[in-house]
């Protein structure tokens, strides 16, 4: 790159070594549970593990595929455009956790579910299952096809590595795992993934530190830049970050992702018992404080380092995700086989997230869509369909990264669509767990209402997206750079002014709300739309079994650890005694559907 781009690496023969030893051994993890970890002959296996995992693989694979190449490459850009506040998300994610372990966790668990949307049939009714599922379908396939998509246009752009070859090759391995070896091979590939992750990231932090000379100037350069913005306590909805659109709207967010979302609640509904599936989400959290932590500090190192000459206003990289692949072909070029390992760290995110994604697509089609449909397939023949499904979705998650170029920036882009599908579905949740009077009837008019509104407002922001003053980004110069035809403040114009194109009124209000509160509001909307309609149509007149339900004892039992645990086991088994088909699940099975108690109600609801 000439000008005031300084002379950066290539990617080397070691790196590409790093990085094809660590697909191998992703791949080599799947055809062992293929062949030599287990049986894998029902779907139960394939798709749950057996529901005999620990709390340990568990904890650090819910942490990889949550913290995926978006992670990698988007948060330290975040950090370095617009400071550490970022790092308040600890707070949320401590908050997520909790009401997921207390809230969302004993409910599922006790139900001995396979998909969650299930969970919407045995409450509700089955529309609201499909309404449910398709919604989940949809929402991980565009997420997926930005999680496989944006890191490799980045890398690509940075390093020249192989756009279309990376895409593929992390997709096919991927695919090839979870086909092969299902949950087991997904959450041992996650292990050994969240290790490269970190691996990188130090690898990082360590030469930043070497280059500046200790950790004191970079705090000192951040400080001095703003960067340790940390606590901006503005109540307006319209600012992008501030403490409370990251508490708030980032608790919201990331709650229905980890208490509803399938990918995530698949994994700790697979431990071999209720307290492992709450271990696993609370040792998760030191996990993504961990990695948390690592991000912020690669982004303030990295503004430490280009202080006095911003490679994105110079033009040396045309878009914030390349800065991190920039970085590290600039401090680490002359270290073979590094700039590999940073490599390979950002697509071990891409591959935790996808394999969960496809093993939960796979789950989510098999159990809502397959099983109901033809409920006399054995199990042996399950397996192979829940394996075919696996291979099906990982050809749509490789065709869909193509799609992912169209949406915006990379951290924002996944979160929006999180948001706009993930708000509604928590709400529909939140309904059934936490309110006994909400009917079916209610649960679709606010599924119905919180969706439309969390659209509306996200298609908004995509069509006029929020003015600059909103985002609140931080000063960038270029004056230390060698270079005479480029001046920083005449870059920063034409970055960042606002577009002349008309804008309706609604644009600077309504479509100007923090991407992060596009999720509360499909909650929120969803749940006060369900609980009015709900009540208008008799949802005071049923009775709801209390299974179902969020109640004392759920969060009693976490203090009567001194106690014999009589049913901290999932009751599975015991279901399969009304009728013996060869199921692990009484929502799929007919006789089971129409069964009535003594107390003359269908699926616990009174009709």
């Amino acid at each position: 790159m000439g000008g005031p781009c300084r002379a950066v690496g290539g990617f080397g023969t070691w790196d590409y070594v790093v990085f094809a030893a660590m697909l191998l051994i992703s791949a080599g993890i799947g055809l062992y549970y293929a062949f030599a970890g287990g049986v894998q002959k029902t779907s139960g296996e394939f798709l749950m593990g057996g529901r005999r995992m620990s709390a340990v693989p568990v904890a650090l694979s819910l942490t990889a595929s949550f913290m995926s190449a978006v992670t990698v490459l988007g948060t330290p850009a975040e950090v370095y455009r617009f400071g550490a506040r970022f790092s308040v998300f600890a707070i949320t994610y401590a908050l997520v956790v909790v009401i997921s372990a207390e809230v969302f966790l004993p409910v599922f668990y006790r139900l001995g579910i396979t998909s969650t949307y299930e969970y919407l049939e045995l409450r509700f009714n089955r529309y609201l299952r499909l309404c449910g599922t398709a919604l989940f379908i949809i929402l991980t396939i565009l997420y997926t096809g930005i999680v496989i998509y944006a890191p490799a246009l980045a890398l690509n752009q940075v390093t020249g590595f192989d756009l279309w070859g990376a895409v593929i090759a992390t997709g096919t391995v991927c695919t090839f795992y979870c086909t092969l070896g299902g949950l087991k091979a997904v959450v041992w590939t996650d292990v050994f993934q969240v290790g490269i992750m970190v691996a990188g990231f130090a690898a990082v932090i360590i030469r930043a530190v070497v280059v500046q000379g200790g950790i004191g100037p970079i705090l000192n350069d951040s400080y001095h830049g703003g960067r340790l913005n940390f606590w901006e306590f503005d109540p307006n909805p319209l600012q992008r970050h501030t403490f409370w659109t990251i508490i708030i709207g980032g608790t919201f967010t990331w709650l229905g992702v980890y208490g509803v979302n399938q990918s995530q609640v698949q994994r700790y509904i697979a431990c071999k018992s209720r307290f492992q599936a709450k271990v696993s989400l609370y040792i998760n959290l030191l996990g993504l404080w961990a990695i948390l932590a690592c991000a912020v500090l690669c982004g303030l190192a990295m503004y430490s380092i280009y202080k006095g000459c911003d490679p994105w206003t110079a033009k040396c990289v045309s878009a914030l995700d390349q800065l991190m692949p920039y970085l590290v072909l600039d401090i680490l070029h002359n270290f073979p086989g590094m700039p590999g390992l940073f490599v390979a760290s950002a697509y071990s995110g891409t591959l935790s997230t996808v394999s969960s994604s496809i093993n939960a697509l796979a789950a989510v089609t098999v159990e809502d869509l397959i099983k109901p449909q033809f409920s006399s397939l054995s199990e042996r023949k399950l397996s192979w369909i829940s394996m075919g499904m696996s291979l099906f979705y990982g050809g749509v998650c490789i065709a869909m990264a193509a799609v992912a170029s169209l949406l915006g920036g990379l951290l924002q882009a996944a979160l929006s669509i999180f948001g706009m599908i993930g708000g509604p579905l928590l709400g529909l949740f939140s309904l059934g767990i936490l309110c006994p009077f909400a009917n079916p009837v209610g649960a679709f008019v606010g599924l119905l209402g919180g969706f439309t509104a969390a659209l509306w407002v996200g298609i908004g922001a995509q069509i006029y997206p929020p003015l600059p003053h909103n985002s609140m980004p931080l000063n960038l110069s270029t004056a230390q750079c060698n270079t005479t035809g480029l001046g920083a403040e005449g870059n920063w114009t034409s970055l960042m002014a606002p577009q002349a194109t008309e804008r309706p009124v609604l644009a600077d209000y309504w479509y100007s709300l923090s991407y992060l509160y596009f999720s509360t509001l499909g909650t929120l909307v969803t749940v006060a739309v369900g609980i009015v309609a709900s009540l208008l149509t008799g949802g005071l007149r049923q009775s709801v079994d209390r299974k179902f339900m969020l109640n004392k004892e759920d969060f009693l039992s976490n203090f009567s650890f001194l106690k014999p645990k009589k049913e901290d086991k999932v009751e599975v088994l015991n279901w399969k005694r009304v009728a013996d088909e060869g199921t692990d699940n009484p929502a799929f099975n007919h006789v089971e559907m129409d069964f009535t108690d003594n107390k003359e109600k269908v699926n616990g609801v009174h009709t």
